[in-house]
């Protein structure tokens, strides 16, 4: 058996990928059996015809097709994420790339073209968007807590309502900054706020009541907890809780600096 002849078998046995040729003009050439599952056409049915057929109408109008290979023969690759069209009518989410192919001599004699249906990994990524749409809009609702994001240094990300009306910063004075800045000067000295850091990552929480620090620099006594976030990868959240005012106005406020034990 020759190469060419294990390359065309290789090719022939892909059916996650649609692999064909196209000659220097776009038209369809060779066509593999994922092209088939894909895109509904035979073989039969598609050799010889423009590969613009797989494109919306509203990419054809905007001459889309010919742009690709106007690109990939330019430099060297085209890729794309789009709508394509299957032979039924019916659409689906395509990640493309079309590469040009020259012969041995150099001359240009088509592209190579391999698309993968990704509408399943587009629809996920839709829903996982709206879900933490609608989690950030519940969040941003809060007033009774303070919610909110740190990363991995404990740099804050993202303020929620509650956060400001308990803490006093607008979400554009505080993110980005430490949120060391809510301890006591005892505390930062102490390293109080790596130390949070630490347990949260270690044991996967860490849960404290102690003196913080309002923006005008008055003292609130709150409860809050600290943990690692599922959400986003190499995060923290921090959900510190309106301050119990009933149990700071048992403590004299003269000893809101006091050092608190861990």
């Amino acid at each position: 058996m020759s190469e060419q002849q294990r390359f065309q078998l290789l090719i022939h046995s892909i059916t996650d990928y649609a692999i064909y040729m196209l000659d220097p003009t776009g038209l369809v050439t060779t066509w593999n059996p994922g092209a088939e599952r894909f895109k509904g056409y035979s073989a039969d049915q598609i050799i010889g015809h423009h590969f613009s057929l797989f494109f919306t109408p509203e990419d054809r109008a905007a001459g889309l097709p010919a742009k690709a290979l106007r690109t990939a023969l330019a430099e060297g690759r085209f890729e794309a994420e789009g709508w394509r069209v299957r032979k039924d009518g019916t659409r689906f989410w395509a990640n493309a790339v079309l590469d040009p192919v020259f012969d041995t001599e150099g001359q240009h004699i088509g592209f190579a073209k391999i698309t993968r249906d990704i509408t399943a990994k587009r629809e996920q990524e839709r829903a996982l968007y709206e879900s933490e749409q609608r989690f950030t809009t519940l969040v941003q609702g809060v007033r009774d807590y303070a919610i909110y994001m740190l990363d991995t240094d404990g740099r804050i990300t993202n303020w929620n309502s509650g956060a400001e009306a308990i803490k006093g910063y607008t979400a554009d004075e505080i993110v980005g900054q430490h949120f060391s800045r809510f301890y006591t000067d005892e505390d930062r000295a102490r390293g109080e706020p790596q130390f949070a850091l630490e347990t949260a990552l270690r044991e996967g929480k860490y849960e404290r009541e102690a003196w913080r620090v309002r923006k005008d620099g008055s003292p609130f006594w709150p409860a809050w907890c600290l943990t690692p976030s599922s959400m986003r990868a190499a995060s923290m959240s921090a959900s510190p809780r309106s301050p119990a005012t009933s149990r700071s106005e048992r403590r004299p406020k003269r000893n809101w600096k006091m050092r608190e034990p861990r």
